[in-house]
């Protein structure tokens, strides 16, 4: 995979598009909305605010349509009512009056109507301005009056349908309708119309139309009055959520910081308690818990000093009587060639079993000095690559012993880091002798890799390999897969163990993979600088991807070329059927009898 470096175009004379502004704009928008999210997220007090204000408001809005509706009904029916029993009554008078009258001239006729429509449409018992409009119904030649109007009215209010019912029945029909408002608008209003007879006999259509804007204020007035105490209610009810919650949410947010500052390794903070009620019975249980898990990590801290002390203590009082048994052990076993065979094979097993614990006691020393923190790294610039193939190198007379052959796999010339070769060289030695006692004879691979800031080593077997809950616990002390499987290489059990405790004084990560019956693959990745850290990603997958080709003796390193990860330098991959090769017969240890 390549890299490169993104640089910015050159200014341009010219102010950006609105295209580009908008997109400004969305990515400001965008941001909001992330940091938003990571609020709501983050906040009870917010959610459970939230929450409230919009329940309330549904349920203000659901509670306002209600009320609105049947305030609106019912007002509206009883206006309709007492409207009705007045047009009713007003137009039955004016037919009255029309059919009594015994004019016999225009002027006359028009004196008559017009009084009586002023009358009716000035009516004091009136609940609801109204006015009065008189329409013939049929145009003939002998009409005395025309179209009249109480306050000039226009014949455009009354509706076809209206019109039409009057025109055909002398029955009284109504209708809602809209009237023109002063302000240019509309208003509600309902129309009442009749029949009545005009002489000389004519017939003409009286209507009493009645304006509803007073109504309509009224539940205008009304549902402003909701809308504020919707609003009211909202708010009341936010601030109840936010004195509720801030109450219940506060102890709640002081044990969880209480919590951290305990996880950070203060413990010695702990949360204010006031009153009796059941936050203050939390802040109680909370301090007691926190007090007996002081005693207890102090009592653990004490305990672990003590085994660390006494480890040391041991550790370093058994230098003395071992290196005194060992150098008796290394003269016997020097002139083992004059003792029979009995005598011979006792002095050997004396010999090995001394260096195991010399090796042992050596292990122990360097776990004390990691639990006391006092392990400290001498860094300086190696090449990982060299350093691995000296390692490969040393262990090839363990290797010969186990049929076992080691190769070197370079991805990469450039491998070099700042690190403590001491303590790099002491994992990759753990890992390689592991892989080879563990390999079953068949080939090991020391695969070294480099990215731009960190470099992996991977040690890869193909012997019995392991599952995935013994790959999680193979960095435990003295852990073993098969504890009835016996050592070849004469290991104290600590050694990755101490692996893990130098790839951490690295910033470092050692992982491990394994399948049954497929070998394992261990992977250390360190930063090239020192005091850097490591990603999640690593130079090298786990396992590791090679071909048979890229394998080189330790040997022929002296000027090693990177391998070909792609293209047409990687002819075939490892297979199983290649790694799996017939091993050569291994010599019969002799008859300890």
């Amino acid at each position: 995979m390549t890299t490169g470096t993104v640089t910015a175009p050159e200014q341009a004379d010219t102010v950006g598009s609105d295209s580009g502004a908008g997109t400004g704009t969305r990515g400001v928008i965008g941001r909001w909305l992330m940091a938003l999210r990571r609020r709501w997220t983050a906040s009870l007090q917010l959610r459970t605010v939230a929450i409230t204000a919009v329940l309330t408001l549904v349920a203000a809005g659901v509670l306002a349509l209600f009320l609105s509706q049947q305030i609106t009904s019912g007002l509206f029916q009883s206006r309709f009512d007492q409207v009705e029993a007045e047009s009713n009554r007003g137009l039955n008078q004016a037919r009255s009056i029309f059919d009594n009258a015994v004019t016999n001239d225009s002027e006359s006729t028009d004196l008559l109507v017009t009084n009586t429509l002023n009358q009716l449409a000035g009516d004091t018992g009136a609940t609801v301005v109204r006015d009065m409009l008189l329409v013939p119904l049929e145009q003939a030649q002998n009409l005395f009056v025309g179209p009249k109007s109480s306050s000039g009215l226009s014949t455009e209010v009354i509706p076809d349908e209206l019109s039409q019912a009057v025109q055909e029945d002398n029955g009284t029909y109504w209708q809602s309708i809209s009237l023109p408002a002063e302000d240019g608008g509309t208003s509600p209003g309902l129309a009442f119309g009749t029949q009545v007879t005009l002489p000389p006999g004519n017939i003409y259509a009286l209507y009493m139309v009645y304006d509803l804007s007073s109504v309509q204020d009224t539940l205008d007035y009304l549902m402003r009055v909701l809308v504020v105490a919707g609003a009211m209610l909202v708010m009341m009810n936010s601030l109840i959520a936010v004195y509720v919650t801030r109450s219940v949410v506060r102890p709640v947010g002081q044990a969880a910081s209480t919590a951290e500052s305990l996880s950070s390794g203060d413990l010695t903070v702990r949360m204010p308690v006031h009153g009796e009620d059941e936050m203050a019975r939390l802040g109680s249980s909370f301090n007691r818990m926190a007090d007996n898990i002081q005693d207890q990590i102090t009592q653990l801290a004490e305990l672990s000093q003590m085994q660390q002390r006494f480890v040391s203590d041991v550790s370093h009082e058994l230098r003395t009587p071992l290196t005194t048994v060992r150098m008796a052990a290394e003269v016997l076993y020097d002139s083992r060639e004059e003792f029979d065979a009995i005598n011979r094979r006792s002095t050997e097993l004396l010999y090995h079993q001394v260096e195991r614990f010399h090796a042992l006691l050596a292990d122990l020393l360097e776990i004390t000095r990691f639990d006391a923190g006092a392990a400290t790294m001498a860094p300086e610039e190696t090449d990982i690559l060299h350093l691995a193939t000296d390692v490969v190198l040393t262990a090839q007379p363990l290797a010969h012993k186990a049929n076992t052959a080691v190769f070197v796999v370079p991805m990469d010339t450039e491998v070099t880091a700042d690190v403590d070769p001491r303590r790099i060289e002491r994992i990759i030695r753990n890992l390689v002798n592991n892989a080879i006692e563990h390999g079953e004879g068949r080939p090991v691979d020391v695969i070294v890799g480099a990215g731009e800031d960190t470099v992996a080593v991977v040690v890869r077997d193909h012997g019995i390999g392991m599952s995935e809950e013994q790959a999680s616990r193979v960095f435990d002390r003295f852990w073993r897969a098969d504890p009835a499987r016996a050592r070849t290489t004469g290991g104290s059990g600590l050694g990755l163990s101490i692996a893990t405790e130098d790839t951490r004084l690295h910033n470092g990560r050692l992982d491990a993979w394994g399948a049954p019956g497929d070998g394992s693959a261990f992977r250390l990745t360190i930063p090239r600088r020192s005091g850097g850290t490591v990603a999640d990603s690593a130079p090298l997958d786990l396992p590791p991807v090679y071909t048979e080709s890229q394998r080189r003796l330790p040997m022929e390193l002296e000027n090693p070329e990177p391998a070909q990860l792609n293209g047409e330098a990687m002819p075939d991959r490892i297979h199983e059927q290649s790694l799996y090769q017939p091993r050569p017969e291994t010599p019969q240890p002799e008859d300890e009898s």
